[in-house]
């Protein structure tokens, strides 16, 4: 026979392998890309349990650097950068997963709007930079014109020019007002992104994922190989280095972008004082109204 103890410590087993369940189902989801296809066109991946165990160790760790950015009022910003499919959405939601997302906000901008294109070319950025005790992550930054904006002929090229003459200052008056700027590219290789454009294609679920400028990418990629390889020469800065991801085993990525990020920003436990749970009050004229049947969700499940 179950005691109240007994039930209780079965619902909190419940409630840990949701959450742990939440993360299973989005890499089963993305196991099945592999899956479609013969075995041998990517790269072999690392081992499941190991992969979970570190995950949920890196973002326990994760947890605590969000508390100490809050305690310390610290600002953080977070580029992710790289090639179409090259795992940069991915990275962001392991990173953000158990996180507050009012502490951690996720910034992917749209195509700038006609009034955007005319303003100064940081202006639409800036908006969206932390306050004390956030941090930002953004999906794609200023780079867009180092890399997609001059290889698609979205800016001349005295705006590209332009572009790498301002950003080192732009970025060292980030730093010098006080954030922390972390800047990460994630490399992945010719054959790679192929094979993963072809999941997309082949994958109804993906399929959304696919844009024309991905497709476009394809036909200009020793285009975009030159203009990387300019960006990371002409904005490699002390004050702001980038750092490459070996991206293929996008697993692997994860952890290890993770794992580099925790160790660029030192952060201790924060103190906090005993939680109580108070007591529910109760009050001997409140009577609840039954819900009317037809406005509940049919439990087809």
């Amino acid at each position: 026979m179950n005691t109240p103890i007994h039930d209780e410590i079965s619902r909190i087993k419940d409630e840990v392998l949701d959450s742990f369940d939440e993360e299973l189902e989005q890499q089963m989801d993305e196991d099945r890309l592999d899956e479609m296809v013969a075995e041998g066109l990517s790269e072999p991946t690392m081992d499941r349990r190991v992969y979970f165990r570190e995950l949920f160790r890196l973002q326990h760790e994760l947890v605590r650097l969000q508390d100490w950015v809050q305690y310390k009022n610290l600002k953080v910003v977070i580029l992710f950068e790289g090639r179409d499919s090259a795992g940069k959405g991915g990275a962001i939601k392991r990173v953000t997963q158990r996180l507050n997302p009012r502490v951690a906000r996720v910034v992917a901008l749209p195509a700038p709007t006609e009034r955007e294109r005319n303003q100064w070319y940081f202006q639409r950025y800036v908006p969206h930079l932390p306050t004390a005790g956030e941090m930002v992550l953004f999906d794609r930054s200023w780079y867009n014109r180092a890399g997609v904006e001059r290889v698609m002929g979205f800016c001349t090229p005295e705006q590209v020019e332009e572009f790498f003459r301002d950003v080192p200052e732009f970025e060292r008056m980030l730093v010098r007002s006080g954030i922390i700027l972390l800047k990460y590219w994630f490399s992945i290789t010719d054959e790679e992104q192929e094979f993963r454009f072809r999941m997309r294609i082949n994958d109804p679920l993906k399929q959304w994922k696919l844009s024309p400028m991905d497709l476009q990418s394809r036909i200009h990629w020793e285009s975009y190989t030159r203009a990387k390889e300019e960006m990371l020469d002409r904005t490699h800065i002390p004050e702001a280095p980038w750092w490459v991801v070996q991206a293929v085993d996008k697993k692997k990525a994860r952890l290890n972008m993770i794992a580099h990020l925790l160790s660029q920003i030192p952060y201790e436990t924060v103190p906090k004082e005993h939680i109580v749970l108070p007591e529910r009050v109760r009050n001997a004229d409140y009577i609840r109204h039954p819900v009317p049947p037809e406005m509940y969700v049919p439990e087809k499940y």
